[in-house]
């Protein structure tokens, strides 16, 4: 009885440790994966969260740039239509997403949306461009 024990718990700390094995990436794509469905975007576009943290560090920058030079009205347009997309996303975190730090999912889930809003280029990356036709529309 007690072999049967120590060998059931071994077996179960093994299938445990298989579980938990996933690297950061592997748990961002499945994240990504995840927020598709309620972000929008393209189902492929499923960034790490370092480019996930370019993608948004793109848009922040673009938008100062945007108030410094007279465009604010513009800038508060695109702040507050991401905004208004990431909250739809984030209603409640899905269970793929569960594994991330609270930092790594919100920029994450920022960057599917700029990806849901069709403001990002080929490679997933932020397209201005794109941003400023999507606010067009």
């Amino acid at each position: 009885m007690r072999r049967t024990t120590i060998l059931l718990t071994a077996a179960l700390l093994a299938v445990g440790a298989a579980g938990c094995s996933k690297s950061d990436d592997e748990n961002a794509a499945d994240c990504a994966a995840a927020l598709t469905a309620r972000t929008g975007g393209d189902a492929a576009d499923k960034p790490t969260v370092s480019e996930a943290a370019e993608r948004v560090d793109a848009l922040d920058k673009t938008l100062a740039d945007m108030v410094r030079t007279g465009y604010e009205g513009v800038a508060k347009d695109a702040s507050d239509t991401v905004e208004k997309k990431t909250q739809e996303g984030g209603k409640s975190r899905p269970e793929a997403c569960e594994s991330l730090s609270e930092d790594d999912y919100t920029v994450l889930l920022m960057a599917k949306s700029i990806d849901g809003l069709g403001w990002t280029g080929e490679g997933g990356e932020f397209d201005k461009l794109k941003m400023l036709d999507g606010l067009r529309d």
